[in-house]
């Protein structure tokens, strides 16, 4: 087991992280940019080393001064989170030729997954579904509008070295196509430093359907069933929930045998998610992988009521899975609200700022993750999520009822959030009857802002 784990990262993962290691007996060390000083993680810590200015590409994305903060602090390994340099293969191979645990997949894995076109490739060939499209990077419009025809449209561009919605532009006619490319593939090379592109078809009104993966390098890999992240806005998840309300038993083992046979094919180690998108008629899509842990891993802890932190500390350092397939069961519903400091009324405009006043829910079945305290003053220079309120019922109904009690006890004043906009969604008849698409929060908004 590690000695001590430098926590590459800010916020409530940061948190969540130091809290594992302090029940795995393991000392902890953070990093922090000026702005984060009063940060929650910074206190928790063990130790705690400054690295930067608050600009992101001046702190948390600066290679030499984490690298530089382990070796002062004799820390044996790196815990990088998510986002930031959670999937950056060139950062975990600098961590492992500088003798520094990497605490997620081998670089290989990473760089292989990181690529979506290559991954799309690696899933076909070990047997997961795939999306009809391009083969791989297209070269031009022309093999663009060749390539579209025969899947036919609607279809999808999307950037080949990245995600979250950037370089992405959905294509309904063959006149459209030419403008979508050129601005998809300014969009990527501005986002990733890579302009390549590949086509699908456009799965028309799917759902978002996520499996949660483990894998060890002892060549065990288990799943521990799906989560739906259908209530998204811009391709930005907002509320996520497991299990799906439109995954069957049968349906779930078929998730999870694709999801298992696409980690082992790429000797996945840690902590990590297959996403796939899940059409009207059951069939379902690989989409992508995230090599990390996810920002909605906590659903998944409370269905299962395994570790994912622990567990993904104690496979990167080299030892077995403690769990067989047959030994994850799933237990109630669980839902999570990210909670950001947004104006969800002034098309969700970060809101950064003092907080004045927090009350943070409880009872049974309830959890808060966030770094946030009354008279902390969220920076502007970072993602808005502040805090992640997770419920457990033994069903969905329960489940919902606890969260619409949960988010009127949350009180957050001082700056905006995305309360009041979570407690409207779950008063939808859509929402409430599981009816939902990737398309749903959109369609609801504008429909909202006509009447």
């Amino acid at each position: 087991m590690f000695n001590k784990i430098l926590i590459a990262n800010r916020g409530e993962i940061a948190l969540r992280v130091i809290r594992a290691c302090r029940e795995l007996d393991i000392p902890t060390v953070a990093v922090y940019s000026t702005a984060d000083r009063d940060s929650l993680h910074v206190r928790f810590a063990d130790e705690a080393v400054c690295i930067g200015p608050p600009l992101s590409n001046q702190s948390y994305l600066k290679y030499q001064s984490i690298l530089a903060a382990a070796e002062i602090t004799d820390a044996d390994a790196i815990h990088p989170g998510y986002g930031f340099l959670a999937e950056n293969a060139e950062f975990a191979e600098m961590c492992v030729d500088s003798g520094v645990a990497w605490i997620g997949p081998a670089p290989g894995a990473i760089r292989a997954m990181g690529d979506k076109s290559n991954a799309k490739d690696l899933m076909s060939n070990a047997g997961v579904p795939v999306t009809p499209g391009s083969d791989g990077p297209i070269g031009s419009v022309d093999e663009a509008k060749k390539i579209a025809e025969k899947v036919g449209y609607p279809v999808i561009l999307k950037a080949s070295a990245g995600g979250g919605g950037r370089g992405m532009r959905m294509v309904t006619e063959p006149a459209g196509l030419a403008k979508a490319y050129d601005a998809a593939r300014a969009e990527a090379g501005s986002a990733f430093g890579n302009p390549e592109l590949y086509l699908e078809k456009f799965i028309v009104n799917p759902r978002h359907v996520e499996i949660q993966i483990m894998g060890d390098s002892h060549g065990n890999v288990v799943h521990l069933g799906e989560r739906d992240c259908s209530i998204q806005r811009r391709h930005q998840k907002l509320i996520e929930e497991s299990p799906s309300p439109a995954v069957t038993p049968e349906l779930r083992k078929a998730f999870g045998d694709a999801a298992t046979k696409g980690a082992a094919a790429v000797d996945y180690v840690g902590a990590g998610t297959m996403e796939f998108l899940l059409d009207a008629s059951g069939s379902f899509y690989f989409m992508e992988m995230n090599t990390r842990i996810q920002v909605e891993h906590p659903v998944t802890e409370a269905v299962t009521g395994r570790d994912l932190v622990a567990e993904q500390i104690r496979t990167c350092a080299g030892e077995k899975l403690r769990w067989k397939q047959k030994d994850i069961q799933f237990r109630g519903h669980s839902i999570e609200f990210r909670i950001n400091a947004e104006d969800p009324d002034h098309n969700f405009r970060p809101g950064p700022g003092m907080i004045t006043d927090l009350n943070i829910p409880g009872g049974l079945g309830v959890r808060v993750d966030t770094h946030i305290y009354a008279g902390y003053r969220i920076p502007p220079f970072y993602d808005s999520l502040i805090a992640k309120l997770i419920v457990h019922g033994e069903d969905r109904a329960e489940a919902i009822a606890r969260g619409r009690r949960t988010l009127e006890e949350f009180v957050v004043e001082g700056v905006p959030t995305t309360i009041p906009f979570h407690l409207k969604i779950l008063g939808t008849e859509e929402f409430q009857s599981g009816q939902v698409s990737t398309s749903f929060l959109e369609e609801w908004m504008a429909r909202q802002s006509q009447a």
